[in-house]
């Protein structure tokens, strides 16, 4: 057996703890596996005394990260700390300078500096690996990266945020509003702590970025993500939608078309039937499609300290073997700076009205959707509330430019009663 390939790592939280464990609990299989043994050098963190349920007392302490990716007798200098400035990006390039091979979980840092950082990377003669970085223990960076490499990526689309999938399916399965479920996922550590990250789509929103860029062969461009939260969901929604026969996800869908490379991570509906419709609590599911191959869907866990560790050791166990990949599937100067475009491709939406109890309410919301080429394919009225009646419209693929210019014609009907609601439905 080889020498030893030797690793620091920065960052001693839920990953940084779960990466140890393994490899405490599992050295010998993992040696077998990759050739040779992992070991552990040096570690830091923000705070030395506190108790992590895991040993340290056989690795060195470095206080600071950059010190500890400076180290010469590390090889591999693992980022688990996150935040996509600061410490992280610093120790990362001091890492890749200085001769360290980098395996991450930072998407952030990625998302926005990943373009550069595999540059640099290339130039030092060095990898980056962030499998653990999108869908925590779901292998989607190994497929595409290789599994997939024949290739032509038609599309790539999931749910990539187990915290925003487990609000959406408590809210329907607990019949319980957008601000009680929100609070209780606060109250069991299930947000991050910014919660915007997770609840307005900024999370998934990285991870789809890392992951059109692979597909698609394109530069790292986060900026053009378009970004909507769950935050407008209501269960009122949640409950027509599943009369409809459909769900509602934070659905993240990345294709190249004609016009572009469109980005989008938004509240979807998708049939109560498909795999994502049936998708449960905080799991995540992507969905890869192909030229050759059709779809593929991976469905796994996509947080927590086993399997976003296990992530992270498939990642050390390749650069153990000697698999040396381009971070993004291919060298840094070969990905094209793709041209963004907003959603047109079409698609049925389903439209929320409060309409007035007026005669003749509905055939003018008909007219103005015929006026905008919208066509109707179900419609469903509900028991009146007051003067008011919900009105649930499913529409036939149109443009959501077309949609929105008879959103805009609906305030001029004097027939309906606050702002519409109007959640894209995803073919899958």
């Amino acid at each position: 057996m080889t020498d030893p390939l030797r690793i620091g790592i920065a960052g001693l939280g839920t990953v940084g703890a779960g990466v140890l464990r393994i490899l405490q609990g599992h050295g010998d299989l993992i040696a077998a596996r990759a050739g040779r043994r992992i070991e552990v050098m040096a570690v830091t963190a923000r705070d030395r005394s506190r108790d992590r349920g895991v040993p340290l007392d056989a690795y060195a302490w470095e206080e600071d990260a950059v010190a500890l990716a400076k180290r010469g007798d590390i090889d591999v200098f693992a980022e688990l700390m996150g935040g996509h400035e600061g410490a992280a990006k610093d120790a990362t390039e001091a890492a890749l300078a200085g001769g360290r091979d980098v395996v991450t979980a930072n998407k952030a840092m990625l998302a926005h500096h990943g373009h550069a950082l595999a540059l640099m990377a290339e130039e030092a003669g060095r990898v980056i690996r962030f499998e653990a970085a999108v869908a925590g223990g779901i292998p989607v960076i190994k497929a595409l990266t290789e599994g997939l490499a024949g290739n032509e990526m038609t599309r790539v689309m999931g749910v990539m945020n187990g915290t925003c999938n487990y609000i959406l399916t408590r809210m329907e399965s607990a019949g319980l509003p957008y601000v009680e479920v929100f609070e209780e996922a606060r109250q069991l550590g299930y947000l991050e702590a910014d919660p915007r990250l997770d609840v307005d789509g900024i999370d998934a929103g990285h991870k789809l970025s890392l992951l059109a860029s692979i597909a698609f062969g394109t530069q790292v461009d986060f900026g053009h993500v378009e970004l909507e939260g769950i935050g407008a969901v209501t269960i009122e929604d949640i409950r027509r939608a599943a009369d409809m026969g459909f769900k509602i996800k934070l659905l993240g869908v990345a294709q190249m078309t004609g016009r572009g490379l469109e980005q989008r991570m938004q509240p979807c509906l998708v049939p109560a039937t498909s795999p994502l419709g049936q998708l449960q609590g905080g799991t995540n599911m992507v969905v890869l499609e192909g030229d050759s191959v059709g779809q593929i869907v991976l469905r796994g866990a996509g947080a927590g300290a086993g399997p976003t560790a296990s992530a992270v050791l498939s990642d050390l166990v390749d650069i153990a073997r000697g698999n040396r990949l381009p971070t993004f599937g291919q060298p840094a100067s070969t990905l094209r700076q793709a041209r963004p475009a907003k959603a047109a491709v079409p698609a049925p939406y389903y439209l929320r009205l409060e309409l007035f109890d007026k005669p003749g309410a509905l055939a003018k919301v008909a007219r103005v959707l015929g006026d905008s080429g919208i066509s109707i394919d179900r419609m469903r009225q509900y028991g009146h509330e007051e003067s008011t009646a919900p009105v649930l419209i499913v529409t036939h693929k149109t443009t959501r430019i077309a949609l929105d210019e008879a959103i805009a014609g609906f305030a001029e009907t004097g027939v309906i009663m606050g702002q519409p609601v109007a959640i894209r439905i995803e073919q899958v």
